[in-house]
């Protein structure tokens, strides 16, 4: 299936993103104490522990994984990729939000380089949690020096967080086999620490 770009004003804002990936902002080129920040949160992750173990695949046989399942609960994944350096930032929740959005900014922002930088810049989604100008004013409330930048309708693919949650998903999510909730956030956040290891 395909979208259609709905909006005149597609490759115009598109390109407001792409610049910041490439160095620049509104045609001029961003200094060594800008910092590009792509955030999102991954909603209602859940632990489904199955009924029988899993069986992992050997030489001529596929994997097994039980149909049937205990549900174990869900968590949602906040998490912030910098653009330029590798680095990621995250924290997981019952449930995602303002207030939980504002733990993972204040995660962010008060660490170097952020907490001194000239501007940060934060491409997120119209999400519930940071939508519209009032969340620009907000996190400019917050962090003066925070320049929140929305990815357009059909369009939160620009967001490069998406392909570290994609990496996440196969690597990790996928079976969604854990005991308990504690085991889940536990392999999210590890893997965490291992993607930034290769990321750098």
């Amino acid at each position: 299936s395909w979208i259609w770009p709905r909006d005149p004003d597609f490759e115009q804002k598109a390109g407001l993103i792409l610049d910041l990936y490439h160095g620049s902002w509104k045609g001029e080129p961003l200094e060594t104490n800008d910092y590009v920040i792509c955030a999102d949160e991954k909603t209602s992750i859940q632990a489904r522990h199955p009924l029988m173990p899993t069986v992992p695949p050997m030489p001529g046989r596929p994997g097994r994984l039980e149909h049937e399942y205990e549900r174990k609960g869900a968590l949602a994944y906040l998490a912030a990729w910098d653009a330029h350096r590798g680095k990621v930032f995250g924290l997981c929740c019952a449930s995602t939000g303002i207030a939980n959005f504002h733990n993972l900014v204040h995660l962010v922002m008060n660490q170097q380089p952020y907490r001194s930088a000239r501007r940060v810049f934060w491409i997120t989604d119209n999400g519930s949690s940071h939508r519209g100008q009032t969340s620009i004013d907000r996190l400019q409330t917050w962090y003066p020096n925070a320049v929140l930048v929305h990815t357009h309708i059909h369009a939160s693919w620009l967001n490069q967080v998406e392909i570290y949650f994609s990496i996440l998903q196969r690597k990790v999510l996928t079976p969604n086999d854990f005991e308990h909730l504690g085991e889940l956030e536990s392999k999210i956040l590890s893997f965490q620490s291992l993607y930034e290891t290769s990321a750098v």
